[in-house]
């Protein structure tokens, strides 16, 4: 069964069509020797999350992180493939995919594959997949949920770490809110290392979020330099949302208003506050040491 099924993804129709059209509109060729290739040039596009955006696709590469997306029925949509520069892990995956007839593949010769790719050292696998539109109200949390919510964040790099970590700590789902960095951003699928397929994922605003979070019946507990409780100090027990916020600009006053518990975390040395992704470990994983504890 796959991880993200449709219904908690919602993916949007508007955006399959224009995969489509995307797909269409490129010769149906199985060799790709230039770096001038077409697809090449479209590869290098997807980069940009305007052409993400208009197309309804995004990139993902490396032999892990693809077959992550496989295994969780994530959309790929077409697979380029460098035997050249293959890792042993991504001829695992070539030869787990040479009777399926599910995706498109190419085979790419070094240079084109080296244009096409973000990495200094590739390891010969690279992906295009459909992205998915999100509906916060089909999301079914469970009794006793645990959730992140990550608001505004600029660095893909620390979005894609607390991914990581999400999984990692197995939430029930991870909230991704404001005009911060998009999730679909190549150096976010890389700095997750797959972890972007393994939990329900959702785009949204801040104000539906809270909403839903508080028909949910979520406690909300925020992080903020100005708190007098230490994190391990209040109970992450009952059905909690943790709210993560930009370094730069930390959490909105709304989030604030809304939040069960205002928590800080202690600073013994002359660092006035820790990265966003150190931050949100430390709360996710107070919260499984607790409900480990009161589980027994």
């Amino acid at each position: 069964m796959p991880l993200l099924p449709e219904a908690i993804l919602g993916t949007d129709t508007r955006l399959r069509s224009s995969a489509d059209r995307y797909n269409a509109a490129m010769p149906r060729e199985h060799r790709i020797d230039s770096a001038q290739n077409d697809r090449i040039k479209r590869l290098v596009r997807l980069r940009s999350r305007r052409e993400r955006d208009s197309n309804g696709l995004f990139l993902i590469e490396g032999a892990r992180e693809t077959g992550r997306a496989l295994e969780a029925g994530v959309a790929v949509r077409e697979l380029y493939l460098c035997p050249e520069r293959f890792s042993d892990e991504a001829r695992l995956l070539h030869d787990g995919l040479e009777h399926s007839e599910a995706t498109t593949r190419f085979l790419v010769a070094p240079e084109a594959f080296d244009k096409a790719s973000l990495r200094e050292h590739p390891d010969g696998v690279l992906a295009v997949a459909e992205s998915w539109r999100s509906d916060p109200a089909a999301v079914e949390l469970p009794s006793g949920a645990l959730v992140l919510v990550l608001d505004g964040l600029e660095k893909p790099g620390n979005l894609g770490a607390l991914l990581r970590t999400a999984d990692a700590a197995a939430v029930d789902a991870v909230f991704v809110t404001g005009a911060g960095t998009d999730i679909f951003n190549p150096n976010v699928v890389r700095a997750s290392m797959g972890s972007l397929f393994s939990r329900p994922v959702l785009t949204t605003d801040p104000e539906t979020t809270r909403s839903q979070l508080a028909r949910s019946g979520l406690q909300l507990i925020a992080a903020t330099p100005t708190a007098e409780t230490a994190y391990w100090d209040v109970s992450y027990l009952a059905a909690t949302a943790i709210v993560v916020g930009s370094e730069h600009d930390g959490l909105a006053t709304a989030w604030f208003e809304q939040a069960a518990a205002h928590v800080i975390i202690p600073m013994a040395g002359l660092a006035d506050s820790l990265n966003a992704a150190t931050a949100g470990a430390l709360l996710l994983y107070e919260a499984r040491r607790q409900r480990r504890v009161a589980a027994g």
